[in-house]
């Protein structure tokens, strides 16, 4: 279900709560987030986040709770306090090389290893510049998880 746009009218694609795009990327803003089966206390925990920062995809909304999901596409419903409009991505490949700027012939800086959290920054129809470890520099899209591909960010 969309949310009501202005003068009533629904609005495909946002959320019925918050009005912001569906679905959206967030990340967990604590070390511990409790995943359950519905959008209630009562619903039973069927997964622990335990990755501070960690990118989540929300894809759906029902009052203070929100539908999330991993990388590997595992989740549930989340309360909405423990998520954070900072977005982060994940690192996908193993060696991933962080370059001086978007693009294979720029100088590498760093590596990241698969599984690495960084902070996003601006992207490119290919390139994404990330903050990870003490390191920023810009990694192929296609080796990160929590941006879309079609996604510019500025």
């Amino acid at each position: 279900m969309a949310a009501p746009a202005p003068g009533g009218a629904v609005e495909p694609g946002k959320g019925p709560v918050t009005n912001l795009p569906l679905p959206r990327y967030v990340s967990l803003k604590t070390s511990d987030g409790n995943v359950r089966r519905g959008p209630s206390l009562e619903h039973r925990i069927d997964w622990v986040f335990r990755h501070r920062d960690m990118p989540l995809r929300v894809t759906a909304e029902f009052e203070h709770w929100r539908r999330v999901e991993d990388e590997e596409g595992q989740g549930g419903w989340i309360y909405y306090t423990l998520l954070s409009g900072v977005r982060t991505v994940l690192v996908t490949e193993p060696d991933t090389l962080l370059h001086v700027g978007p693009g294979e012939k720029t100088a590498v800086l760093a590596r990241a290893s698969q599984g690495v959290i960084g902070k996003l920054g601006p992207c490119t129809l290919d390139w994404c510049e990330i903050t990870a470890g003490g390191e920023t520099g810009w990694v192929a899209k296609t080796q990160l998880w929590g941006v879309d591909a079609d996604e510019v960010r500025e």
